[in-house]
């Protein structure tokens, strides 16, 4: 894969180093100790010691921490601060954060997923003066929605993950059947690829991304909701029963069974391991298989396809996975941290971190939809249009912590897992719709 852009997005939010040095303001920087340059490049004395910590997800391009690495060091460098980055596990940040809350202290900077921010709105500083930096309203509004507080922002959303089904093209022809449009055509196809030992590959356990976003998906198609725009329980009804007897049928019809005990990245190894034929997931198993291609040639990228989420009785809607990174008040070093948000969503910081990640992140602006690498690689086009379709995880309910609450218990992903475990669907929908009631009480 090339790392060379012929024609990238032109600045228009982000600031050059020399416009950004002169926004913080030379005063701000003398009071904090900052640095910004005005000592020759060089620290002085006493900022040697200042810490700018930033907790952030381990990625699954490694590619992308690399780089964000990378640019820490750059802008510790510039900032005349040691920039200390810590990568773990997404399913460990919403635990982090929150003892970090509770606590009052712990880093500096956490870039989350999700509404998580919303939570810790009142341990967070207002960031709308970053969000308008970073665009503003332009930001697309799945991703604004994640921060929004009514009076602020709680957060900076600076990429999203959207997903796909990425599939064998070779395993479809060889069972005779075509890239599917409808859920209906999605049960002939699995079946069709599961009797060749190459299933449908799909977690359904609690992992972070992949079991959410496929519940989901299956459940609005089918014209199922856990709560309504008034935020009223309304999960037990007709269409959520047929959502789960569809997956029942469709699971040991088309799936991979032992995908209950799978994670995040099971998927993306069995697809690599010529284990599964389809998997819904980011872009992330295409661009391995392209480096391998480039590396070793390996030929698996030019096998792979992809097909958006199928059609139900109530047609498709999907969600989308927004990344944000929130300042906590108790922060020592607030300055230094606004000004590491900034230097991260510039627009030559942006575009390497979008190279890097290989198609896998989508920016928060619809400008980064015009970047050459999407024609250099047209199997994933389909990737850059997504967020102006998503909806967020508690959609159609409001965007509260209520509705991170149910994401993180894992309501829905359990009801459907439930259901293929053996139980029925009546006791696999009055359990979700007895948490969701606990939830929303109020």
């Amino acid at each position: 894969m090339s790392t060379k852009t012929p024609q990238s997005p032109q600045p228009s939010a982000g600031l050059g180093r020399r416009e950004w040095l002169k926004t913080t303001g030379a005063a701000a920087a003398v009071a904090t100790g900052a640095g910004l340059g005005l000592f020759g490049g060089k620290a002085p004395a006493f900022a040697q010691q200042r810490e700018l910590k930033v907790l952030m997800w381990s990625s699954f391009v490694k590619e992308a921490d690399v780089e964000v690495d990378r640019q820490a060091v750059e802008f510790g460098k510039a900032e005349g601060i040691k920039v200390a980055v810590e990568h773990i596990n997404n399913n460990d940040l919403p635990a982090r954060g929150t003892a970090a809350v509770e606590s009052g202290t712990g880093s500096d900077i956490i870039q989350v997923w999700e509404n998580f921010p919303l939570l810790w709105e009142s341990a967070l500083i207002d960031h709308s003066d970053l969000v308008r930096e970073a665009g503003g309203n332009s930001i697309y509004k799945v991703y604004r929605d994640m921060v929004d507080t009514g009076k602020g922002y709680a957060g900076v959303p600076l990429f999203g993950t959207g997903a796909l089904y990425a599939y064998r093209k070779s395993t479809f022809q060889q069972a005779g059947v075509k890239a599917p449009a409808t859920w209906d055509e999605f049960l002939t196809a699995g079946t069709g690829i599961k009797k060749l030992n190459m299933p449908v590959g799909q977690a359904l356990g609690h992992s972070f991304g992949d079991p959410r976003g496929f519940c989901q998906t299956l459940l609005w198609s089918f014209g199922g909701k856990s709560v309504d725009e008034k935020a009223r329980v309304i999960i037990n009804s007709k269409e959520t029963r047929r959502a789960l007897e569809f997956l029942k049928e469709f699971w040991f019809a088309a799936c991979d069974e032992s995908g209950l005990a799978w994670d995040d990245s099971s998927n993306n190894r069995a697809f690599a391991a010529n284990a599964i034929g389809c998997t819904r997931n980011g872009a992330s198993i295409y661009f391995v298989a392209n480096r391998e291609f480039q590396q070793k040639g390996n030929p698996l990228v030019q096998d792979i396809g992809h097909f958006k989420d199928v059609k139900g009785p109530a047609g498709s809607r999907h969600d989308f996975t927004t990344y944000t990174m929130s300042i906590f008040k108790y922060s020592k070093v607030q300055t230094a941290a606004k000004n590491y948000v900034r230097y991260s969503f510039r627009d030559d910081n942006m575009d390497k971190l979008f190279l890097a990640n290989g198609g896998y992140i989508n920016p928060n602006t619809p400008k980064w939809e015009n970047h050459s690498f999407w024609k250099q690689h047209p199997v994933l086009e389909p990737f850059k249009d997504l967020p102006h379709d998503a909806v967020h995880s508690a959609w159609p309910g409001p965007v509260d912590r209520r509705g991170s609450e149910a994401v993180a218990k894992y309501i829905v992903v359990d009801m459907f897992a439930r259901a293929v475990k053996g139980d029925s669907v009546e006791g696999s929908l009055s359990i979700a719709e007895n948490e969701l009631k606990q939830i929303y009480k109020s």
